[in-house]
């Protein structure tokens, strides 16, 4: 019985996001042709002007773009009117969780409630809500205005950095919680703040100007209202960072029974991400690596182009090139609307995002891939530590990659991390067309890409040596020489050979984390066999 219940829900998710891609593909080509014509796009009406209320869509309306209207009628799920543009949106309805997410000049009105993280990251713009809204309203916020009319709940501009936000009702615990700049002010009941946020009254040209700027004639902040805002006194306490333990230097590489190759010899080092049975763009990495870069600008910098640069795919965080994945996270994402139309694809730092439910993914995802293109591949990344959820959530959400963080300070070392992932592989992403990676704390050689390609990932992730152009070119180059001789060696013509047949542990302490063949011992050791 709870199987069918289960599969009755994910049929029912899937037509839900299904519909939500439909209507933004339809919006997509009419946004500018409304802008110039000053005209308003209805979403839940008739062609003849019949309500037919939406319920339940996500992801709706992302990057609505300056100049553009948009109504809508019903009750629709997160991330509705995400990464906004500068456009109008209003729903006559109830809105789900990240309502504005990511708002970069949209003017939002919402004529009921809206769930959690309304207005997150936002940069710029405004937000209206009128009957109240969740927990964590304007979190992370660094500019704009938020309005809300009715109760508000926990956390109440947790972790912003500018604008203001007002609730005219009562708000939870913790308002302000981590708020390095901006300002909250409340008509209600507003609980003691913690260590770091001040409150006080309200001065009155603060009450001047913002009832200027709200510019509504039935609606006033009153004198007695409060104000948030932090102090500049306290400093956030942090641990020292836990970094994984080692590297992979005692882990060996020996042929599994082939001979050696001659010197001359060619051998397949290409790795194929995002390849599924229908039509779609995957992405063809020269080598299985995959390194990461803050800014793809470096990329474009050197004296004379390389090969090896020009046709291997990056992950970033701003400036991408066609080819290269777009990393999203809090840090970036009020600020990656123009990344991603051009990227050649996007991982979604799950590490450093809020936890998000099943819809509140979906929603993300919808809004996203609207901007970003169907046929791009998309994935998550996680650490280690939560690497059977990083799994099932991407098997579920059926991305076309999934990367392990070993650096998420648990301290788990690359040889323990790879029968964790072997085995959450295993149970969560088998028979998916989800390719599984890793993302090292150090700068990886040939060796070890070999090493980790033949635990059974599909591609390494890791830095570059450098930021130099020139240096990140001779650093591939040396990786697909050594690479080539590694093959040779092992007598193998193509990466998508290299099995665990191809791997020994150097010591006992290696075996015991990694469940590799002790070298010598030509065989677990006897505790894995237990497992």
């Amino acid at each position: 019985m709870f199987i069918l219940v289960r599969h009755r829900y994910m049929a029912d998710a899937l037509d839900v996001v299904a519909r939500s891609f439909n209507i933004n593909n339809k919006l997509g080509p009419k946004l500018e042709a409304a802008a110039e014509q000053n005209a308003i796009l209805r979403i839940g009406w008739t062609n003849a002007g019949d309500p037919v209320p939406k319920n339940g869509e996500l992801g709706l309306c992302p990057g609505i773009p300056k100049g553009a209207k948009i109504r809508a009628l019903g009750t629709l799920g997160s991330w509705t009117a995400s990464f906004g543009k500068g456009g109008m949106f209003t729903i006559q309805g109830d809105c789900g969780s990240y309502l504005g997410a990511a708002n970069n000049g949209n003017i939002i009105n919402c004529e009921r409630s809206a769930g959690n993280y309304a207005g997150f990251a936002m940069q710029s713009g405004q937000i209206s809500i009128l009957d109240g809204c969740g927990d964590d309203l304007g979190s992370c916020m660094s500019g704009g205005l938020i309005v809300v009319r009715g109760n508000a709940g926990l956390r109440v501009g947790g972790g912003m950095s500018g604008g203001i936000i007002v609730v005219d009702g009562d708000i939870g615990n913790d308002p302000g919680a981590g708020m390095t700049g901006g300002k909250i002010i409340v008509n209600g009941r507003c609980p003691n703040p913690p260590e770091g946020v001040v409150l006080r009254p309200i001065t009155d040209s603060e009450l001047k100007d913002l009832n200027k700027e709200i510019d509504d004639k039935n609606f006033q902040i009153p004198n007695d209202s409060v104000c948030l805002e932090p102090n500049g006194d306290a400093q956030l306490e942090y641990n020292e960072k836990i970094v994984s333990s080692g590297d992979l230097s005692m882990i060996g590489l020996v042929p599994a029974g082939q001979p050696k190759n001659m010197h001359y010899a060619t051998c397949d080092t290409v790795a194929l991400l995002g390849e599924r049975a229908e039509s779609n763009t995957p992405i063809a990495l020269p080598l299985p690596i995959i390194p990461i870069l803050s800014d793809g600008k470096i990329l474009s910098g050197g004296k004379e182009s390389s090969k090896f640069v020009e046709s291997q795919p990056f992950i970033v965080e701003s400036n991408p090139r066609k080819i290269d994945f777009l990393s999203i996270s809090i840090s970036n994402i009020s600020l990656s609307i123009e990344a991603l139309s051009v990227c050649g694809g996007v991982v979604v730092d799950m590490m450093n995002m809020p936890s998000m439910s099943a819809e509140e993914l979906d929603g993300m995802l919808v809004a996203i891939r609207s901007l970003v293109g169907l046929e791009k591949p998309f994935g998550f990344s996680d650490g280690v530590g939560r690497i059977d959820t990083l799994h099932k959530s991407s098997a579920y959400h059926n991305t076309d990659l999934t990367i392990c963080m070993i650096e998420d300070e648990t301290g788990t070392s690359e040889s323990a991390s790879l029968p964790l992932i072997g085995r959450s592989n295993k149970a969560n992403l088998e028979n998916t067309y989800t390719d599984s990676g890793i993302a090292i704390g150090f700068s990886a050689n040939a060796e070890d890409i070999a090493k980790l390609r033949a635990s059974g990932l599909k591609f390494v992730c890791c830095s570059t040596p450098s930021e130099d152009y020139n240096q990140i070119s001779t650093w591939l180059n040396d990786i697909q020489n050594h690479l080539s001789q590694i093959l040779q060696r092992l007598g193998l013509e193509s990466i998508d050979s290299l099995s665990r047949q191809n791997l020994r542990a150097l010591d006992f302490e290696t075996a015991a984390v990694s469940g590799l063949r002790l070298s010598g011992y030509e065989r677990p050791l006897p505790h894995w066999f237990a497992r």
